[in-house]
């Protein structure tokens, strides 16, 4: 059944990336929490780090809005979900307002604008530049329907330039200007290894860990001295209601898209019948084995690996699954006597490789995934299965339950959306099922040994990386390389998801609503 929630809401974008949206969405989260908000963070695109970011300058958990997995409805669905009850939702956008996967924009902060039904705030950064200003917003507001409510000004120079442009703007359009950001010394906010620094990150002091905080309240006292907060909440009310179904029915409906010969439909088939009331009835709530098959899936979150959507361990504990969370870096053993399955996030292995390398979890890995227990693990996850990470020339040993070297390059080896196909059965996704997801990786895989992945990659780089592989070439490492393995590596180009036994692992992310035969699959796998 539909309801309507009605919600403030504001989406936050620029012109480009580096325009000053993350500075000023922290900001304003930090500001608005200060002031005893309830203020939803949430991220659009498959961002972890900037998420994570507004997580903690808000205080709450944050979501990430991709319309690349969900439809409009699905999206909305998702926001009422997550923002029910909340003072304020504040939407960080990605790129420039109408950048998307295509010329028609799809996919872009504007269009998630559109279907969240949002007022979108625009930061405009006024570097030497004046009235052009006003002709850019006016641009902007033209360009397609949206609701371009608002304006501030970034890196404005003087009281004098901002009185200028502010008289511009709001003379050649009917767009306010709600705040004249000065141009900063210095950025405020920490970077680090790919882009902001890692809050999770566990080698940082507690003098580290307060000068963060600090950061962000630095940035939220600088948008109270320079924004009207007032108006930007106004705006944010002025956002009509929304109507969604329910989210977590529409995703826990029966998968129909599974091939059905498939050993995930036909252990689905088998646990349905054993426990669901009704064969004829979709659930509206969690499929719960766990009354007659209680398991637990262990997941590893800590600074090495903290790349989890918080909808992929819903889903898990919707399908039946008890989720207990573990760290590769803390000497503290793993209940291994209790785990039915194991899931391994991203994150940043190549950050802490020394500690993984002396890590005895390694050790219990390698006893899980000989004892057939379903593993699966994502990017960063899968660095640390393989035989050795390769940094600056220098290996250090994981897992080596694949005979792979993850080798880490300076620029990305997989950046942006894929669409996978399975060409071979796994305990999780079944062969010739197709899903989306996305990756995000500095390393590629190196083969050492026979190497047979299981997805195909259109679009997408996979495990062979971009630059010299993705034109045919070896590296200085590889020259020496037998035929087999050469040819080994060419058969990783656009593939990804190695599997041995029940151990999966590849460089794409998946987010588990889009992906709706993921988690029944792994339960059922635990079960099995």
């Amino acid at each position: 059944m539909n309801h309507a929630e009605s919600i403030p809401r504001l989406v936050v974008s620029g012109l480009s990336g580096g325009g000053g949206k993350t500075l000023v969405s922290l900001g304003l989260a930090r500001a608005f929490a200060r002031r005893g908000l309830a203020v939803k963070p949430c991220k659009k695109g498959p961002d972890y780090i900037d998420a994570a970011w507004l997580g903690l300058a808000a205080g709450r958990i944050p979501t990430n809005l991709d319309p690349y997995f969900l439809s409009g409805s699905r999206l909305r669905s998702l926001f009422l979900h997550v923002a029910k009850g909340s003072d304020l939702a504040l939407i960080e956008g990605n790129r420039g307002l109408y950048d998307g996967r295509d010329l028609e924009g799809s996919c872009s902060t504007a269009h998630v604008a559109r279907v969240l039904k949002a007022p979108i705030l625009v930061t405009l950064t006024v570097t030497k530049m004046t009235r052009t200003a006003a002709a850019i917003i006016a641009g902007l507001a033209a360009f397609e329907p949206v609701h371009l409510a608002g304006v501030i000004l970034n890196r404005v120079s003087s009281m004098r330039h901002a009185a200028l442009i502010r008289r511009s703007i709001e003379t050649y359009t009917d767009i306010p200007v709600v705040g004249e950001l000065p141009r900063l010394a210095a950025n405020p906010i920490p970077e680090r290894h790919m882009g902001l620094v890692s809050i999770h990150d566990e080698n940082l002091t507690s003098h580290e860990h307060e000068l963060l905080r600090q950061s962000l309240d630095q940035l939220a006292s600088l948008l109270e001295d320079h924004a009207d907060l007032d108006t930007i909440l106004s705006i944010a009310h002025s956002a009509p209601p929304l109507t969604a179904e329910p989210f977590w029915k529409q995703s826990a409906e029966k998968v129909t898209s599974l091939p059905q010969d498939s050993v995930c439909s036909s252990r689905r088939e088998n646990l349905n019948k054993t426990t669901s009331p009704s064969d004829s009835e979709p659930p509206s709530e969690a499929v719960s084995h766990s009354a007659s098959f209680p398991i637990t899936i262990g997941y590893v979150r800590d600074a090495a690996l903290w790349f989890y959507y918080e909808e992929n361990l819903e889903a898990l504990r919707r399908a039946g699954a008890n989720l207990i969370e573990l760290s590769i870096l803390s000497p503290e053993p793993w209940p291994c006597a209790k785990l039915d399955g194991l899931y391994l996030g991203g994150g940043f292995p190549e950050m802490v490789p020394e500690r993984i390398a002396a890590s005895p979890h390694l050790e219990e890995l390698r006893m899980l995934s000989l004892a057939n227990l379903p593993i699966y693990a994502e990017c960063g996850g899968f660095m640390v299965l393989c035989r050795e990470i390769r940094i600056n020339g220098h290996d250090y040993p994981m897992a080596d339950l694949f005979p792979a070297r993850a080798e880490f390059h300076l620029r990305p080896q997989g950046l942006g959306y894929v669409e996978a196909t399975a060409e071979r059965e796994t305990p999780f996704h079944p062969k010739g099922i197709s899903f989306r997801g996305h990756e995000f990786h500095y390393s590629c895989c190196v083969p050492l040994g026979e190497l047979d992945p299981t997805l195909k990659l259109s679009p997408g780089m996979g495990m062979s990386g971009s630059g010299h592989r993705a034109r045919g070439l070896t590296s200085p490492s590889e020259q020496h390389a037998t035929p087999e393995l050469l040819a080994w590596q060419h058969r990783l180009q656009a593939h990804d998801g190695l599997l041995v036994r029940r151990t999966f692992a590849a460089y794409t992310h998946i987010f588990a609503p889009a992906v709706p035969h993921w988690a029944e699959c792994f339960v059922a796998a635990c079960h099995s």
